[in-house]
């Protein structure tokens, strides 16, 4: 299920480009398809939305806004258990995103200049939740929270109609306790268009963000620009370190854990031992026979799993780095000391006790990552992905002149001689 791959300085490098290739270009179909369904939607606004809707999703509601006692009700009915858990979770992950807040600021020099920055948060921010089989209450949290602490004025999340007309009711339960501010019942490429541009219906934002299928993927991409957007997400994946002290059972767990995304999800394990390599694929072995996922979770591991055995727990970390997870475990005796040296990962998990799925639901630290090798630039969604910032300058006359004689210098080096006559001409 699992190819064990002993680090040699070649194979392992096969197993990298490997890796890199499920994040190939996408179908010219699906490209054309998408442009089609933002053009009509750009051009006939609500009657463009509503015939994909019915096209896609099989009926459009009537009207398409869930209305806020549909919200609230969602809240009232829903299992206490499944509250009390989302509530826990929420308060964890706005307590971490409260500490990334920024404030504005002022500086003020004694030859009276004055220099700033104002930080505030975006106006308006559409949220695509997806629907059906795929619908994940915990990216309403992840998204929603740090969205509202930067203080966006309206977030608005559009979330596909069930079969029956319906929103899925686990949506709106957490979309109410993340404090949405408006639902409506779109989805696709369509809902992302009607995002962008806004419709008679749904109103126009300015920064698209939240999960979605590959044509989800696709409209965000094309229409950034247009409106912001959060990232373009590959494949789920995770990487694994592991020294001889690590438990077979765990990492087998945690790397299906993964797995069960999606068939071209990664699931790595790099480990010092073989003895460790060896166990944990009997191990996936033995769980995947009852879990409920198991022939994507094969398909997974198969395609784009491997446990790689290193010489070394540096060349474990050099690895890591090399790859750059959305997810990097490390299960070693010490994993604290890893901290430093791992510089490219989407989140750290740290020790035993910490696995993926807590970081997914729980912790606090956002699960929107950066994937297929972006993590060595790109940085999880946080509330600085939901403000704007903006300078701000004033001179007094006599600070003006001081500095003017090297302005007009650099403009007129430039070859900009208005930008140096506008200094100039002050004098």
């Amino acid at each position: 299920m699992i190819t064990i791959v002993k680090a040699d300085g070649t194979r392992e490098r096969e197993l990298i480009a490997a890796l890199r290739g499920r994040s190939t270009e996408v179908d010219q179909r699906v490209t054309a398809a998408v442009s089609e369904i933002i053009r009509n939607v750009r051009e006939k606004g609500d009657e463009a939305l509503a015939e994909y809707t019915k096209k896609f999703d099989g009926v459009c509601p009537e009207p398409m806004e869930v209305s806020r006692d549909q919200i609230n009700d969602a809240l009232t009915e829903a299992d206490p258990d499944f509250v009390d858990a989302l509530l826990s979770a929420q308060e964890n992950i706005a307590a971490f995103h409260a500490r990334q807040k920024h404030q504005s600021f002022l500086d003020t020099r004694p030859d009276g200049v004055i220099l700033g920055q104002r930080i505030r948060g975006l106006k308006r921010v559409g949220l695509y939740v997806p629907g059906g089989t795929a619908a994940y209450p915990s990216s309403v949290l992840m998204n929603a929270v740090p969205a509202k602490i930067a203080g966006v004025e309206e977030l608005i999340m559009v979330t596909p109609p069930a079969k029956g007309g319906g929103a899925n009711p686990d949506i709106l339960t957490a979309a109410a306790i993340a404090g949405v501010d408006r639902v409506f019942l779109a989805g696709g490429a369509q809902a992302v268009a009607a995002l962008a541009y806004g419709t008679g219906t749904i109103p126009k934002v300015d920064k698209i963000v939240g999960p979605g299928n590959i044509y989800v993927a696709v409209a965000k991409k094309l229409l950034y620009g247009t409106v912001d957007i959060d990232m373009i997400a590959g494949p789920s994946e995770i990487l694994v370190m592991a020294d001889e002290t690590a438990d077979p059972k765990y990492l087998a767990a945690d790397l299906m854990s993964q797995a069960e995304h999606d068939v071209l999800a990664s699931a790595i394990l790099l480990t010092t031992s073989m003895e460790v390599a060896q166990k944990t694929r009997e191990e996936i072995g033995r769980q995947c026979a009852r879990l409920s996922r198991r022939e994507i979770i094969a398909q997974s591991l198969r395609d784009f799993g491997a446990a790689i055995v290193c010489r070394s727990a540096d060349e474990m970390v050099d690895f890591a780095n090399e790859l750059a997870p959305e997810h990097l475990e490390v299960m070693t005796e010490n994993p604290m000391e890893y901290i430093g040296r791992l510089d490219n990962a989407g989140s750290v998990f740290l020790g035993k006790y910490s696995p993926e799925p807590l970081g997914d639901y729980y912790a606090g630290p956002n699960h929107v990552l950066p994937t297929s090798g972006t993590a060595r630039f790109f940085s999880p969604l946080s509330v600085d992905s939901f403000v704007k910032k903006s300078s701000f300058i004033y001179y007094t006359r006599s600070a003006l002149e001081s500095a003017k004689d090297d302005i007009v210098l650099i403009a007129e080096k430039e070859g900009l001689t208005a930008h140096a006559n506008s200094i100039q001409v002050r004098f």
